[in-house]
């Protein structure tokens, strides 16, 4: 990809003080063309190139421009190369891996990433997952529209939105984009959409950054207090962290956080079964007692 290749060009350049155009054609496996429009793409963007023609001309960056590259040092490198690494695990492609070998190419003893942390950011639905990445990032870059089948707890809708960026948060991936049926920016779950298209072009406007924090996208509507068993300590601490319940003298777990949703927090209440008993909001207790109605019902006695 141009973006790829045009980073691994300005690697090159801040690592080393000139090269040529055949050198960074046969790195990056393009023609001589190909670098002369990249170079002149980055000149465009305000990174002041300079070229030089004869025996000792050359491609570098003007003198006084260039970081020193003591600025980041190996470790620090080989973090970002493991980054970068990490975002092969969810592509179908090793664009990435090869993007770390350029990055890394002429850094004596640096490896292709940090060979002791290993960052996978793919799910358990990788086979359906990896496609709908590839195809909403092909999108963001066209500029093209795309629609789908969402699935919430509110409902099932059709959507058409005009993609901006690719977000991967709370374990999870989502697209950030302008939602046509809502006009106005929406964050859709990719694990929740089916029936993915690509559509036509849109005209790009200007898309603010969505704000990821837990309280503007999961605001709680139901504050719960219960008391939780302790064989049940190692759940919530993965799920909620360590500082959602306080250890009562009897030993037994007083939980409380905040849920989006009625029906998430009575399936989560349930799923502890007889080890725990919702104390706040106390309306829900019946909720969560006809739950488990309908469930005895799928099981009868015999």
């Amino acid at each position: 990809m141009k973006i790829d290749r045009m980073i691994g060009i300005l690697s090159v350049l801040l690592q080393q003080d000139k090269v040529t155009a055949p050198y960074l054609a046969a790195k990056f496996e393009v023609s001589r063309r190909t670098v002369n429009r990249d170079i002149e793409a980055l000149c465009m963007a305000g990174i002041p190139i300079v070229t030089t023609r004869g025996a000792r001309g050359g491609i570098s960056i003007m003198e006084g421009y260039r970081m020193d590259r003591t600025l980041l040092t190996s470790s620090d490198m080989q973090a970002i190369l493991a980054g970068l690494k990490s975002l092969d695990s969810v592509s179908k492609t090793n664009r990435y891996a090869r993007l770390m070998e350029k990055l890394s190419a002429g850094t004596p003893g640096l490896s292709a990433g940090d060979p002791h942390i290993l960052i996978d950011l793919s799910s358990w639905y990788k086979s359906t997952l990896s496609p709908k990445i590839e195809q909403i990032h092909s999108a963001i870059e066209k500029g093209r529209a795309i629609s789908f089948w969402y699935y919430s707890h509110r409902g099932e809708s059709g959507r058409s939105i005009e993609p901006y960026y690719l977000i991967f948060q709370w374990a999870g991936w989502y697209v950030w984009g302008w939602c046509r049926t809502r006009q106005d920016f929406r964050l859709f779950k990719l694990n929740r959409m089916t029936d993915l298209k690509t559509g036509e072009p849109f005209s790009k406007r200007p898309a603010p950054l969505p704000d990821l924090t837990a309280e503007r996208v999961f605001p709680p509507d139901f504050r719960v207090k219960a008391l939780i068993r302790p064989e049940y300590k190692w759940r919530l601490i993965e799920e909620f962290g360590a500082d959602c319940f306080t250890v009562q003298p009897d030993g037994n777990l007083l939980f409380s956080f905040g849920f989006t949703d009625k029906e998430r927090l009575v399936r989560y209440m349930a799923s502890f079964g007889d080890g725990a008993e919702l104390l706040e909001p106390p309306r829900l207790r019946k909720d969560i007692a006809a739950f488990a109605e309908k469930i005895l019902k799928n099981y009868p006695v015999t």
